[in-house]
């Protein structure tokens, strides 16, 4: 009976690995994918993060590859406070609540080419997450993530993403350079 079980716990063992192992192996396709297609991308991050201003204020940014990882997009959530609301049966006002977009950037002419309202699911949870780290952020995340490119010559930057350590703000920048990928870590307080 021993035996068996300590078989058992050994086969799920193994069945575990090669789960993480073929994920692994599959996200590191994905990584080569992604470094493969920046090639067409002359529109820094940053540059592309100033662009979707206009649509509110920028909570995080990504180079990344449609799930058929063919084509290649510049996507930046952006946050607008909703300045306040006036309830029509008592008259109270109050706070509304912030809207949440995520704005599509060409990366050939940096204009921005699609505007997508974030209303539900995985998408709105990581927004309202970032919206939590930039709120107590005094720096933005364009000037983050132009700082850690400056800092870091030969590289470019393929995401920035807000996140909270230690109750403080920072910026966290994956770059890319010469085929080697490194996260750096920005304050943004």
């Amino acid at each position: 009976m021993r035996n068996a079980i300590l078989i058992s716990a050994a086969a799920l063992v193994a069945g575990l690995t090669a789960f993480q192992f073929a994920a692994s192996a599959e996200k590191g396709e994905g990584v080569r994918e992604l470094a493969g297609a920046l090639a067409q991308a002359n529109l820094p991050l940053e540059h592309g993060i100033a662009a979707s201003a206009r649509e509110g204020v920028p909570i995080s940014a990504k180079y990344e590859t449609e799930d058929d990882g063919d084509e290649l997009q510049l996507s930046v959530y952006t946050m607008k406070d909703g300045s306040y609301e006036t309830d029509a049966e008592t008259g109270d006002v109050r706070p509304a609540q912030a809207s949440f977009s995520e704005v599509i950037v060409d990366y050939s002419t940096g204009k921005i080419s699609k505007v997508i309202p974030i209303q539900g699911g995985e998408d709105l949870a990581a927004a309202r997450t970032q919206r939590q780290a930039m709120a107590q952020a005094a720096r933005s995340l364009e000037s983050a993530t132009a700082h850690a490119v400056t800092a870091n010559r030969g590289y470019r930057a393929v995401s920035a993403m807000p996140a909270l350590e230690n109750g403080h703000p920072v910026a966290k920048v994956l770059l890319l350079g010469g085929g080697e990928w490194k996260t750096v870590d920005e304050k943004l307080d």
